[in-house]
């Protein structure tokens, strides 16, 4: 988020110096500097054994299926977002839960922090939010993430993470996948 106005008193920021930063917006009636801020969110691939949670909401993308994904509350870790957003969107409980890394949605200016999260307990009960939530195959997933780009670089980490070795492997070409021989 990039700031015009000051959000204490409304006036309208100029540019101030800021030594490594540059140019920042500022408030002179409140002596406040405004940096940019994206809005963080999380994005978890949650495992069990060999399968992983897979979404459909359509709202993100039309003809792929997502991972768990959910912004930031404030007061609340992103450990506790994870727990939050799994639970919320699927009914499921996770356990132990990895840091895989960051993305940055440049078109939402959102910072996408990345986990893999381990299924402990529950069973299914999809959100109002969610039009469908399933387990699916780990060597299937890539192609069911069609347009979710971010979704597949963090399946490849998850994979990576756990040292799979796929019985399959996969090619996928606009959507459609085929089993390489």
């Amino acid at each position: 988020m990039k700031f015009e106005y000051c959000p204490i008193c409304g006036t309208k920021l100029i540019e101030k110096y800021s030594f490594d930063e540059g140019g920042v917006p500022y408030c002179a009636v409140d002596d406040m500097m405004y940096f940019d801020t994206p809005k963080p969110c999380i994005i978890a691939a949650v495992i069990k054994e060999d399968k992983i949670l897979l979404l459909k909401q359509s709202y993100i993308f039309k003809n792929s299926k997502v991972l768990v994904s959910g912004y930031v509350t404030n007061g609340e870790t992103v450990e506790e977002t994870v727990r939050r957003e799994v639970k919320e969107e699927t009914g499921i409980t996770v356990g132990e839960i990895k840091y895989l890394g960051s993305e940055y949605l440049k078109s939402r200016e959102i910072i996408m922090l990345t986990f893999m999260a381990k299924y402990e307990s529950g069973h299914i009960h999809k959100s109002s939010e969610v039009e469908w939530v399933e387990w699916g195959s780990l060597e299937d997933a890539l192609c069911e993430m069609s347009e979710d780009e971010i979704g597949k670089r963090i399946v490849k980490k998850v994979l990576n993470e756990i040292g799979y070795k796929g019985q399959k492997a996969f090619r996928c070409d606009n959507g459609a996948c085929s089993i390489n021989e």
